[in-house]
């Protein structure tokens, strides 16, 4: 099954014209990753200072951008508010190129994705120090403790944006369900009340389901487990400069092991717009537990 995580495409622009029912949705929802290694997106020659750690505000692992046009707001940077200008509108260009690559690719999604915030990583991977639940170097699904989605996909697009020859390595790991069937029995009970009273309390930024709960509790107990972390099934990619790969990042495991001057833009996509509604982690979580999650 590894063997077929990465599903490479010749692709090389941002706008191309590619026929429908080239089945990439189909792909994607497999639990594939896509791979355009020679789908560029160029810094321009006013922006290439931005390609150096000065810019974050040395507080997150992230210079974001969230929103659009003039209720746009860029968080986790310093700097004179018109360089931060010029950075936000390379966020912003960024994030119409990932929405543009993704109406093109995936016409069954189209109308139903909804653009979330878009992200630059200028840090090297080794230079950030962090708790085992934040470190990205483990094999881990997306999931978020005060962001729940309530079952909504989480479909990312990213790109190597490294000057140099650097590229971004990866570790894919086992599928989803394998994760799942593994570490179920191991998830805590889930608590509404609870759950409802970090709503109140502003804890979450929506009402944390028990697809939520669950979903955190895979990506904890996978990612403290040393054993698993070395000896589960898993392979390496290279994401070269120059190179941008798509992916649910909610359904396939990852892990970054190297690499510095990432950009990455999120869109969700509820379960039901999915082509295959029935290949959402939430619907899979729903038959090996018996219940609704949502």
């Amino acid at each position: 099954m590894l063997s077929q995580v990465i599903q490479e495409y010749a692709t090389e622009e941002w706008n191309r014209d590619v026929p429908a029912g080239d089945g990439l949705e189909a792909q994607l929802e497999a639990g594939r990753l896509l791979f355009f290694p020679r789908l560029r997106f160029e810094v321009g020659a006013h922006e290439e200072k931005f390609l150096s750690e000065r810019w974050s505000d040395g507080k997150a692992k992230n210079i974001s951008l969230r929103g659009r046009g003039a209720t746009a707001e860029l968080r986790g940077c310093q700097g004179a508010a018109e360089d931060l200008a010029l950075l936000g509108g390379m966020l912003e260009r960024f994030a119409q190129c990932a929405e543009n690559l993704a109406r093109q690719l995936f016409p069954v999604y189209r109308g139903r994705l909804i653009r979330g915030f878009t992200s630059y990583r200028p840090y090297a991977v080794a230079e950030r120090q962090t708790s085992w639940r934040k470190d990205d170097t483990r094999l881990h699904v997306d999931a978020f403790p005060s962001n729940p989605t309530g079952g909504r996909r989480l479909l990312r697009v990213f790109t190597n944006v490294n000057p140099g020859y650097e590229p971004r390595v990866w570790r894919v790991g086992e599928p989803f369900e394998n994760l799942a069937r593994r570490f179920l029995p191991k998830v805590g009970r889930y608590s509404a009340a609870s759950a409802r009273l970090m709503r109140a309390l502003g804890l979450t930024k929506a009402l944390r389901t028990e697809y939520d709960h669950i979903m955190l509790q895979l990506h904890d107990l996978g990612k403290c487990d040393v054993d698993y972390q070395l000896r589960s099934p898993q392979r390496t990619c290279d994401f070269p400069p120059g190179s941008s790969w798509v992916v649910y990042s909610d359904q396939v495991q990852h892990a970054v092991s190297s690499g510095q001057f990432l950009l990455e833009q999120t869109f969700y996509l509820e379960a039901e717009g999915l082509e295959d509604p029935s290949s959402a982690p939430v619907r899979l979580l729903e038959r090996l537990t018996g219940r609704a999650l949502v």
